[in-house]
This record gives structure tokens, sequence and C-alpha cells, in this order.
């Protein structure tokens, strides 16, 4: 197998001019400004430090745009993975999650070298409906505790623990800290339409506008509320010390599988907002060459204390919309992000926490697809079902459990629904067979033909049961016209091996006639033609009544010839 490795940066090099740069460094700038409260927003929602969120950004980000697939794609940490590594790090500790995203890098990677990328398309919007809008509730539900200033040591990552952790601490709310949150939430809310008729407010993101005023009206006022300072100690203005975590052989069989969850959430939602992204600039990703960007990101992001990373939709269509066309806008983002570290970190030990959790509630907010759960009555039952499954099982549960119970019911509605198109038709030879051979003395027909329709597969191959039903009648022949087949598989054929061997216990001849590519491939493949035998395969209905006129005689008792 050839593997192909040519990022898109390749592509854009050849043509690149001074103008394009102009508007990469404009759109970098932009997206590196609004990627700083969301880098450390997620992290500690996360249960991660702060400088975590920033250097996964940098790091990520600058591999991603310089490996990726896309033009566009702006990589870092997401809102989406904030359930899942917060989990990770309440249940195995930070040194943990690192090995953890690690070993998920190592996953995408395969997928990438393996060309798979194509396959993350096969998973039904119902599935990533549902557990974008659960994950959205799950990170609404872990931001409550910064939110209202709850005396809470640490909250559970278990949702009815979590719940009941929330309800027996209500009592703790700190109205400082609730009053700068909601102001804070509400401000965000409404920032696009103020925006409108505000100008300045054009000129930045919302987050990083936010992040400004609230930070701003604390320091002012003196409010007495936790801040970066007052739990992490700041973020350190340096580099931070590159090496591999301390792990034991131990620990990677206990990381395995919220290794494959990182690794299954990095590539649907890396992969999906390359997709919006292509529709933006008419372009078109490669999903192999982003799928190994992404591993390469989550395999060196940790060596620099980072965690998971993925495509970041938001910060994206961000990138699309001032002017990002070619992968140097993500890199300019990410030393943006490093220049900030470098210059302006001691000024992060003054954000308060309450303004970053009402950016993440924000963020949660605006992910989810809301509407979806309003149209649910426009759909179909399994619609229904998938969807509302994947989302229950995403809050009370796992991303994982939920995802695996996602694609197996829709892989069994989907089965249902092909066995149901399936069909097995007697046909009426009264007009086509009407010489007299072909009739019993009672006028019962001799000769019985079913004709077959869709996918003879293994959720459907119980309907060729109705060929042997005694009410059919007692046939010498029975045709079985495939013109309408398209696809057979092994389950399948082995039914039509029974079905051959039973009718020729009753000392019936099968006829196959009008086979498509498929199915007669795997017929003449398998050896069920020389079972049949040659003559027996005829190319319509006309030509198999034709067979059997001149089979019957034989079965009569006579000969070819007497006939």
């Amino acid at each position: 197998m050839k593997i192909a490795f040519r990022p898109k940066l390749l592509d854009c090099l050849p043509s690149y001019d001074r103008a394009q740069f102009g508007k990469d460094l404009a759109a970098g700038i932009t997206v590196g400004v609004l990627a700083l409260p969301l880098a450390m927003a997620f992290a500690i929602a996360s249960g991660c430090s702060p400088t975590a969120g920033i250097w996964t950004a940098i790091v990520a980000g600058l591999i991603i745009s310089l490996f990726g697939g896309s033009r566009v794609q702006i990589g870092g940490p997401t809102g989406a993975f904030i359930p899942i590594i917060y989990g990770i790090v309440a249940m195995h500790g930070f040194a943990n999650l690192m090995g953890a995203t690690i070993l998920a890098g190592l996953f995408l990677l395969g997928m990438g070298l393996a060309r798979m990328g194509q396959l993350i398309r096969f998973i039904p919007v119902t599935v990533v409906i549902g557990f974008t809008n659960g994950i959205a509730v799950v990170i609404f539900l872990a931001q409550l505790k910064d939110f209202f200033g709850l005396k809470i040591d640490s909250l559970p990552a278990e949702f009815f623990l979590r719940i009941k952790t929330l309800a027996a601490h209500a009592h703790t709310v700190d109205l400082p800290t609730l009053g700068l949150a909601s102001t804070c939430f509400v401000f965000l809310i409404f920032y696009n339409k103020l925006a409108q008729y505000v100008g300045v407010l054009r000129r930045a993101p919302g987050p990083l506008a936010v992040l400004v005023v609230g930070t701003l009206v604390a320091y002012l006022f003196d409010l007495p509320v936790e801040t970066i300072g007052s739990r992490f100690n700041g973020i350190p203005q340096e580099l931070p010390n590159i090496g591999l975590p301390s792990l034991s052989i131990h620990d990677f069989g206990k990381l395995i599988s919220p290794a494959i969850t990182i690794a299954l959430l990095g590539a649907i939602e890396s992969l999906l907002s390359a997709r919006v992204a292509d529709s933006q600039i008419d372009d078109r990703h490669d999903p192999n060459q982003e799928l190994i960007a992404q591993g390469l990101a989550n395999i060196v992001a940790p060596l620099f204390g980072g965690f998971a990373a993925t495509g970041a939709i938001a910060r994206t269509t961000t990138n699309v919309k001032t002017g990002g066309r070619t992968p140097i806008a993500g890199i300019i983002h990410a030393l943006v992000l490093l220049g900030i570290v470098l210059v302006a970190a001691p000024l992060a030990a003054y954000v308060p926490l309450a303004t970053l959790s009402a950016i993440v509630m924000v963020v949660a907010v605006n992910m989810g697809e809301w509407h979806e759960f309003k149209e649910l009555r426009r759909y179909s039952y399994n619609y229904r079902v998938i969807l509302l499954a994947t989302f229950f099982v995403t809050v009370v549960f796992d991303l994982t459990i939920a995802v695996e119970l996602g694609m197996v019911l829709a892989c069994l509605f989907f089965i249902y629904r092909m066995s149901e198109l399936t069909r097995v038709e007697r046909r009426h030879l009264r007009e086509e067979a009407s010489e007299p051979q072909f009739l019993y003395p009672d006028g019962s027909m001799r000769v019985a033909a079913w004709q077959l329709f869709g996918s003879l597969f293994f959720g459907a191959v119980n309907k060729l049961e109705a060929l042997l039903d005694p009410a059919a009648g007692h046939p010498e022949v029975v045709i079985l016209d495939m013109t309408q087949l398209i696809q057979l598989d092994t389950t399948g054929l082995e039914g039509l091996e029974n079905l051959l061997d039973k009718l020729k216990k009753r000392g019936c001849t099968l006829l196959v006639c009008g086979l498509n590519s498929q199915p007669g491939s795997l017929l003449y493949r398998s050896g069920f033609i020389d079972h049949l035998g040659d003559d027996n395969v005829c190319a319509d209905l006309a030509a198999a009544l034709q067979r059997a006129y001149i089979l019957l005689p034989n079965l009569m008792g006579g000969s070819e010839e007497d006939y």
C-alpha cells in the first residue's frame, strides 16, 4: 500500500504572494488572540492548568497547520474534549492524561497512514448530533461550580455524583462570583448584536473582549473572586520543560480505552471542521493527511506539557472569515500565542475564573444543535431513537459508550430497513408458460418462478423460506429471476445453497436467470454454479422457461427425443 504524505502547505507555497500573506497575517493575529481565552478556559474546565491549555494551542496548532490536509484548519484544545479530559484527570491524573494523549496520537497517525480518513464519514449524522448536544450539556454542568463560586474542592466526573455534589453545596453560592459570571455570560451571548451598534466591538473577538472587561472589572473594583493567580499561581513566562511524562508499562494498559476515546473524538471533530471549512472556501481537504497531522500534534503536545487537541470549528471559521486561506495563517496564530506567553504572561494572574467559566458556558450553548430536538417529530422513529439514545448516554454515562451504542442502533435499524426493502415475489406464469406440459392435470403449475429484489444478505436471507412453503405448491422446476438483485453476501449465498439442496431432495430443479455482476461473481467464485450446473444458468426469464420446457419431459419419465 502506497503511503501518501503531502501537507496542504506544500500545495499553497508555489503560488503564495505578498497579498495573501497580508490576509493570512491579519487572520493569524485575530485567531491567535481569540485562542488565548479559549485555551485557558478549556484547560481549566478540563481539570488542567491554563498553562497546559496555552501550550496545547501553540504546539498542536503549529503542527496541525504545518502538516495538515486542510488549508485553513486551526488546531488546539476544544470544548468537546472537556468531559473526556476531565474524567481522565479525575481518575488517572494529569501525567496519565499526557500518556493517553500520546497513545491517541499514535492511533490517529495509524488511521491516517492506513487511509481510514474516509471511514469517519460513515458515522451517521444522528450520532454526531446526539453526542455533540450531550457534550454541550456535560460542559455546561461542569462549569456550574466556578460560575456560582461553589465551595467544592473537586467536582466528580460521574454524572449522578456530580449532580449530588452540586446540590449538596448549592448553599455555598458566592454572590460576587455569580454576579461577575452572569454579567460576562449575558454580555457574550449578546456580543454580536452589540457589535452592530458599537463599532469598536467589531474589532475584537467576543471571548477576548469579555476576558479583558471581566478582568478589569474584577481588578478595579477589587472583587473577592478566584483568579488564575489565586488557584494556579499564574502562568510561567518561560518555555516549558520538554520531556516524556513519567509513566510505567502498567499505566498504558489502563489508558487504552481513554486513548481510543480521544482518538475517535479527535478524528470526528477535526474532519467535521475541515468539511465545514471546505464549504466556506470551495476547497477539498485530504482526510488522511489531516489525521496524520492530528496524530503528530497529539504525540508532540504532551512533550511540552499539553494535552489532547483537534481541529476547532469556531477558530477555523474565524480564520476563514478574516481572510485566512493557507496554513500560514495557522502558523502565525501559534506564533502569536507564543509571543503573548513570553511577553504578557504575568497579566493572566488577574483573570477571574468566573469570566472563563462564562466563556465556556457560552461555547457549550453555541456548540449544541438544539433546534434538532424541536424538529424530531418530523423524522422517523429510528432517527429519534438513535439521536436521543446517543444524547442520553453521553450525558449520563460516557461518550465512547454513547458513540458505540449509536452506531450499533444505526446499524440495526439499517439492517432492518434493508431487509424490508428486500423482497421475494412469486411471478405468475400463466401467459408465459402456456404449454400443456407446464401444467399438472389439476391445472396447477409444474413451474414456479420467483423474483428477488434488493439485497440478499444476512438480514433478509430468511425470505427464501417462502420458496419451500408447501402452500406454494409442488413445482418440478423453480426459477429464480435475479435481474433486480443487486447484492449478495456470503450468508445469502449459504441460503441459496441450502435452497438448492432441499429442492434436489424434493426432485426439483433450480434455475437462475438475470444474474447481475456482483451476485454472479460470487456465485461463480464460490462454486455454487458448479453445483447448480452451467445449463441451469439462463440469461433471462424467457430462456429459463425454454430450459424448463426441455427439463420437464425428462421429469415426466420420457426423453428429450420423445418431445
